[in-house]
């Protein structure tokens, strides 16, 4: 059946996290493998979109992706997997012009799904299954990346926290952990690829290993062992998975990056209590001070802050403000509270008024840009490496390019012979300014 994907133009559309963006990479992988050729532009016949429920915003851009596609490809098959589509009423998908429904842990069956609907197979198809107990591992696998400089390598699948804000537990299900020999199989074929860094991703990468497989230091271990990784990075991990094994390992692999990002949400310990975060804000600067010492204090850390949840009084978020600034956090990303119906915040007293959310979010924005300027600011005059992530030409056969530093700081740089410049290659840059939270900088030497 997937003889019918050959020559079969496909668009790949992908919303949310690192995890969404390892699953789009691996289905693109499959297509192309499959004969389908990756389609920008319109007139597709098929689309293609890893969806996200994390937040109403991110369901609203769902909605306006498959708009898009249904105006710009009006005869394509629009399938929808991932997390907005295995909570999505059916009802709505259809009215949305959606042909093929694939819920999550069961996205490794699209591309044949999709060969069958372009055989000429007619009407609507939902392929769903309840996530609340299934500890099925999705069997998508990377062979290369074919859309993004970075490769994404998811190594463990869904959440029994229940954060009392999150619906994505009720989206992702259970945990489970995927077996090491199976990651350090695609590490190894991603880098046989030519590809130069790996993200290791996960829905909660603390809870890898829970279930008896090697622990999440020990795979880092073995990911780090790679022969020709040259870099290696880790997606967002929650607090109580920052141990003292976990950094003893990282600091002494020569190719991890010295960035961690280690969600927060709240600095105050009443609305931590209430997010059923399960630390309090002496366990988070806890873990600060224990990421620095195996690390260094120019680790950069940065994290997220949700403000406006239920209960969060003018108080509560000054104590998050402040707890931001004695941080020393880089990048902070904040979120205003959504309500997601089916989590116990929905149901929880206190709303705060849209209008202080918003002027929260300004003001924890406003710290963030000031944060990061004052991270950025230490590396004006100093040499990094950088991963090219694009590059184009400028005037005189120059080249102007930008990427991420070891750090995890954007930079733009130029250099005035455009030759040694590729797309996912390293290079040394001198940072010489840093404006707006991107670097500024040119080749060095």
């Amino acid at each position: 059946m997937l003889k019918n994907l050959a020559g079969r133009r496909i668009c790949i559309y992908t919303l949310g996290c690192r995890t969404n963006q390892y699953e789009g990479e691996a289905l693109a992988c499959s297509l192309v493998d499959a004969g389908a050729v990756l389609s920008e532009g319109p007139g597709c016949d098929a689309a293609v979109l890893v969806s996200c429920t994390v937040t109403s915003i991110a369901d609203s851009k769902c909605r306006q992706v498959i708009r898009r596609i249904r105006r710009h490809s009006p005869e394509a098959i629009v399938a929808v997997c991932g997390c907005w589509a295995q909570r999505v009423p059916e009802s709505e998908a259809r009215r949305l012009g959606v042909r093929l429904l694939v819920g999550n842990r069961r996205k490794a069956e699209l591309p044949k799904l999709l060969a069958e609907c372009l055989s000429g197979g007619e009407g609507f198809v939902a392929h769903r299954g309840e996530v609340a107990n299934c500890e099925d591992w999705d069997g998508l696998f990377l062979a290369r990346p074919l859309i993004h400089t970075r490769a994404f390598v998811k190594v463990q699948e869904g959440c029994d926290q229940f954060c009392s804000y999150c619906a994505v537990p009720l989206a992702r299900g259970l945990p489970v952990s995927r077996p090491a020999d199976e990651v350090v199989r695609e590490v190894r074929s991603i880098v046989a690829s030519g590809c130069r860094e790996v993200v290791i991703t996960g829905v909660h990468l603390a809870l890898y290993g829970r279930n008896g497989e090697t622990s999440l230091a020990g795979l880092m271990r073995r990911i780090a062992s790679v022969e020709g990784l040259a870099r290696i990075r880790m997606g967002s991990i929650e607090p109580p998975g920052v141990d003292s094994e976990l950094l003893e390992v990282l600091a002494g692999a020569a190719a991890f990056q010295p960035h961690l990002h280690i969600p927060l949400q709240s600095g105050d310990d009443r609305v931590l209590k209430l997010m059923n975060r399960g630390y309090s804000a002496r366990d988070y600067l806890d873990v600060l001070r224990r990421v620095r010492s195996f690390l260094g204090d120019e680790v950069h850390i940065s994290t997220d802050l949700m403000v406006g949840f239920p209960g969060e009084d003018e108080e509560a978020f000054a104590s998050s403000m402040a707890f931001i600034r004695e941080g020393g956090f880089g990048k902070v990303h904040v979120f205003p509270y959504s309500p997601r119906e089916g989590t116990r915040a929905f149901h929880m007293p206190g709303r705060v008024h849209p209008s202080d959310v918003s002027s929260r979010a300004e003001a924890a924005l406003a710290l963030g840009r000031e944060l990061l300027e004052g991270y950025c600011g230490r590396w004006v005059g100093r040499e990094e490496t950088l991963l090219v992530e694009s590059a184009s030409p400028v005037a005189e056969g120059g080249v102007a390019f930008e990427g991420l530093t070891r750090h995890f700081l954007r930079a733009a740089c130029e250099a005035e012979e455009g030759d040694s410049v590729r797309q996912g290659g390293v290079l040394r840059v001198l940072i010489t300014g840093a404006a707006d939270g991107t670097l500024k900088g040119r080749l060095a030497g």
